[in-house]
């Protein structure tokens, strides 16, 4: 055969992988927190991926979705359900790091991809990572670094730092010493989900501290942003973009305006895929999307992206299309660092409030093209 004849066989070969590709269902099993306290980080997880999936018009993605209720041992029977039961391809959604933790080992274990939209723990990206485990978010000490390098940028000397005593509450803490040059005033670590932050606020108040840095996802947020209003200890406070987004900035109201937190996205963010998203998440669901959307949209468009090229029946040919991550990102330039975690840009945001919206706008850079320390320990 000619070299033109062996190039337009090739040209045919690929064009037929390709094609099985798209034509192939692939069945996704979507574990996400949609009841209690944390439910608008799994709901907006939820609806950012559905959306995706809307605007793709790829219906060989088969979507299946159960509430974890935040609850470790349900989560792992429902892992096991979809896989078993359902046949996933792909295991996603989970929002806490101490469920990922119960259910990501076990999923990749059995063959099974598993593309994190939002939690990140540390083990996971380092000494315990996986081929077969992505993070589409970040690394969970990626935004609180950018906080304590911000809390320096802000002068602040003797900052109070507090978090709920579960894996990205440890992570948070070591994320943000890592890069504060300051004293602290005190640390705490609070139970997960608790609701009554008097104790805390007393001690703060006590610490001569000169601000305060805490990591408190969802109703956590908004029980001690309200109390803290109430206290009359007006420190300033810093902290990442978890804490502060728009699933819990309604509901924390003027308590909110100022604050200046991190994040690797904002709804400002100044790019054609984020634009484009964000009017149509408005548009779809009557609301500001949240940096959990942003990270189910962008979680929805990897796995789709991957779709286009391989069959996930050729793990290897799917996992290097999962790899080369070649989609639009609402984040801008995206990539994997060797760990399978992003490498991307974090940015300093500031509470606002827009047309009688609260919600975050870009007021700096932390860091560019970041990537998390843990992947040294990552041997694949």
């Amino acid at each position: 055969m000619t070299f033109a004849g062996k190039a337009a066989a090739g040209i045919a070969a690929l064009t037929l992988s390709m094609a099985a590709a798209q034509a192939e269902t692939v069945t996704v099993g979507m574990i996400t927190t949609l009841s209690g306290g944390g439910a608008g980080l799994g709901v907006d997880v939820r609806d950012g991926f559905r959306l995706a999936l809307e605007k793709s018009g790829n219906e060989n993605l088969h979507l299946v979705v159960e509430d974890d209720a935040q609850r470790p041992e349900l989560a792992v029977q429902i892992a096991e359900r979809m896989i078993q039961s359902e046949r996933a391809d792909i295991l996603t959604g989970i929002i806490w790091s101490n469920l990922a933790m119960a259910v990501v080992p076990s999923t990749v274990a059995q063959g099974v991809f598993y593309i994190s939209p939002n939690a990140g723990p540390s083990a996971l990206a380092g000494a315990n990572c996986h081929q077969d485990y992505f993070n589409a978010a970040w690394q969970n000490d990626m935004l609180h670094e950018a906080a304590g390098q911000t809390a320096n940028e802000l002068g602040y000397e003797n900052t109070f730092i507090m978090a709920p005593n579960y894996p990205a509450g440890t992570d948070a803490l070591t994320g943000f010493k890592r890069y504060y040059e300051g004293e602290l005033a005190g640390e705490l670590f609070t139970q997960v989900g608790q609701t009554d932050y008097a104790a805390e606020i007393a001690q703060i108040r006590a610490s001569e501290a000169d601000s305060v840095f805490i990591f408190l996802p969802g109703g956590m947020g908004i029980s001690f942003m309200r109390q803290y209003a109430e206290s009359g200890v007006d420190l300033p406070i810093v902290s990442a973009g978890f804490s502060f987004d728009q699933d819990v900035l309604p509901a924390m109201g003027e308590a909110a305006l100022g604050v200046i937190n991190t994040g690797q996205w904002s709804p400002d963010l100044d790019n054609a895929a984020n634009r484009a998203f964000v009017e149509a998440f408005e548009a779809e669901y009557g609301r500001l999307p949240s940096i959990y959307a942003s990270q189910g949209f962008d979680t929805a468009n990897l796995i789709l992206s991957a779709m286009e090229t391989a069959s996930v029946s050729d793990r290897d040919a799917f996992r290097e299309a999962l790899r080369a991550a070649d989609f639009a990102s609402v984040r801008g330039d995206f990539a994997f660092a060797d760990n399978q975690h992003p490498i991307q840009s974090v940015y300093v945001r500031e509470v606002v409030e827009v047309d009688g919206v609260l919600q975050n706008r870009i007021i700096g850079t932390a860091f560019e093209e970041h990537q998390d320390v843990h992947g040294a320990d990552c041997q694949m």
